[in-house]
């Protein structure tokens, strides 16, 4: 589903609505179906660590950055840079975490960039610098879902309805201020792409929710590998529908990306089989 997303969100463009109030409509209408799952654990609110607060707003952030990203860029270098998020998470998780930096870790955050290098490299431009608007927004999009990550790691003890509520709702502010800020105008579109925008959110909340219900039921790097199938969903979602091709150099540079993120996976079930073994 993820893999396919963006795909719909051309559509929205084309008929005359932006993917910003596409992406306020589609949030706003699974924020709305949650609420009744927030309002059963309103004797809680009291409890609710700062954190779900920031968890709101980055995922927010990277919700729409994402989702605007692949509209503004290609989708499959958007995809690709997205999934710069494990070596992210790597940094992230030892520097808010205090989880240990291993050697080979140091090594694939390497690989990593190396493969971006290769992918944001322009013969005009002369150096490795994002060449537009989508490559930033790929870039910010993967480096807050990484916070996400470790934030959803701090908020463990907190109800599973209520962070997915906190998720809803920070993607419906963030957009509320990107459309005030912008002063986009109110879409003046037929009532079926309003239709179509609703229906969207409903398949946003069962993305949302399988996800982390699957999160929730199996190790991280099985996660991790298994998501990583989305960029073979995007790639052949992109050529099919809208003949978009990557270059030779931007493949290999999207290789090395994805055999990083892969090798972060190796890492996260070595360290949790070693966790295991000294119980």
């Amino acid at each position: 589903m993820w893999g396919l997303i963006w795909y719909p969100m051309r559509l929205f463009e084309a008929a005359g609505m932006s993917v910003v109030w596409v992406t306020l409509v589609m949030y706003l209408t699974a924020a709305v179906i949650s609420l009744p799952s927030l309002w059963r654990y309103r004797g809680r609110w009291h409890e609710l660590p700062v954190e779900l607060l920031w968890l709101m707003l980055i995922a927010g952030i990277t919700n729409l950055t994402f989702l605007v990203a692949l509209i503004e860029g290609d989708v499959m270098r958007v995809m690709l840079l997205f999934f710069l998020s494990p070596v992210w998470t790597i940094l992230i998780g030892r520097w808010w975490l205090g989880e240990q930096l291993s050697q080979r870790a140091v090594m694939l955050m390497l690989l990593a960039m190396a493969g971006t290098v290769m992918m944001l490299w322009h013969p005009d431009f002369g150096l490795p610098w994002p060449r537009g608007l989508g490559d930033w927004l790929g870039l910010i999009a993967g480096l807050c879902f990484s916070i996400n990550n470790v934030l959803s790691r701090k908020l463990a003890a907190v109800p599973m309805p209520l962070k997915i509520s906190a998720v809803f709702w920070g993607v419906v502010l963030i957009a509320t201020l990107v459309l005030i800020w912008q002063s986009i105008e109110f879409p003046v579109v037929s009532t079926s792409v309003w239709f179509w925008s609703v229906f969207c959110g409903l398949i946003i909340l069962t993305m949302t929710v399988s996800v982390l219900y699957g999160l929730a039921r199996m190790p991280v790097y099985r996660s991790a590998v298994i998501i990583l199938f989305e960029l073979v969903v995007a790639a052949f979602a992109a050529w099919l529908l809208i003949g978009e091709v990557m270059s030779v150099r931007e493949w290999i540079g999207g290789s090395l990306i994805f055999a990083a993120a892969y090798g972060v996976a190796i890492l996260d079930r070595r360290a949790s089989a070693a966790r295991r073994n000294s119980v």
